[in-house]
């Protein structure tokens, strides 16, 4: 499952911009019919990292929904600016749009923490509209503990180096090979550059800010739907000591780890994921 053109390939579907209280519009798109299964990706993407997994999902008969997140992709940044608070309010801006019941959040990275954040904050809301969750390759906050590899990248983020880096073509692979677990697919490097790179980063440092500041672990008891959470136990940036403390913190949760695999486990264990989220769909 996978190849450069899926990679690469754009995620296609039903189109549409739902606007917030805030005035931000946010570009989602939807396929396929059945149970929904919501997809919010990481930091710096876009929705175009679920390509391989929302067709997989729509063959077995899913009606899936993507978005991006607020400053990333297509969609907007409104008057609110960016934060982990407002983020959190789009996702229940989009479970209502598309009129989400007894669906599925996936969350990856950033959008498991803010995925994390909405279930904790907003959990009356999040029972109307979800039956489970997956949190893939995350974490609640607290980013940079224990992480010489966050520690070296964010504050080049931060100070806008990372941004000027990336614009070598060299550098920039050596960026993304730091995200992926031992086997480095030249494929899978060439797609996340060249959708890393059309980012602007700047104005996403709130959010960033957050994931390290921020720290939602002493609140995980509160979560009451099921969890499925995944990690590559190759993953240098959400290190697997986050997921086993989800695992822990997290009553109803089922902890999948995969040898050699690293973070950016939405192309390299698309099969793994695709059958964890139909396990979680059936229970």
């Amino acid at each position: 499952m996978g190849n450069i053109n899926t990679y690469a390939a754009p995620l296609t579907g039903e189109e549409t911009f739902i606007t917030t209280a805030d005035g931000t519009r946010i570009k989602a798109v939807q396929q396929g019919e059945g149970t929904p299964i919501v997809l919010a990706h990481g930091y710096a993407v876009d929705r175009h990292e679920w390509n391989i997994i929302a067709g997989e999902l729509v063959k077995r008969n899913f009606r899936v929904i993507a978005f991006d997140q607020r400053g990333h992709g297509e969609s907007s940044i409104g008057k609110d600016g960016v934060g982990s608070r407002q983020m959190s309010e789009d996702y229940l801006a989009v479970l209502r749009a598309f009129d989400v019941k007894d669906g599925i959040l996936v969350g990856h990275s950033m959008g498991g923490f803010l995925a994390i954040r909405t279930l904790v904050s907003s959990p009356d809301t999040v029972s109307k509209h979800l039956r489970a969750c997956m949190l893939m390759a995350t974490f609640a906050g607290d980013v940079n503990r224990d992480n010489p590899q966050n520690r070296f990248q964010i504050p080049l983020i931060r100070t806008g180096l990372m941004g000027l880096l990336i614009r070598n073509r060299t550098v920039a692979r050596g960026f993304a090979k730091t995200l992926l677990g031992e086997h480095k697919n030249p494929e899978m490097l060439e797609a996340f550059v060249d959708g890393f790179g059309k980012t602007s980063l700047k104005p996403l440092l709130p959010i960033l800010n957050a994931m390290v500041a921020e720290n939602y672990y002493d609140r995980l008891g509160q979560i009451a739907l099921p969890c499925t959470i995944v990690v590559g136990t190759h993953d240098k940036t959400t290190p697997p000591f986050h997921t086993d403390q989800l695992h822990s913190g997290i009553k109803d949760s089922r902890l999948v780890k995969l040898p050699g695999k690293g973070h950016i486990l939405n192309w390299e264990a698309p099969e793994t994921l695709v059958e964890e989220i139909v396990r979680l769909a059936g229970q």
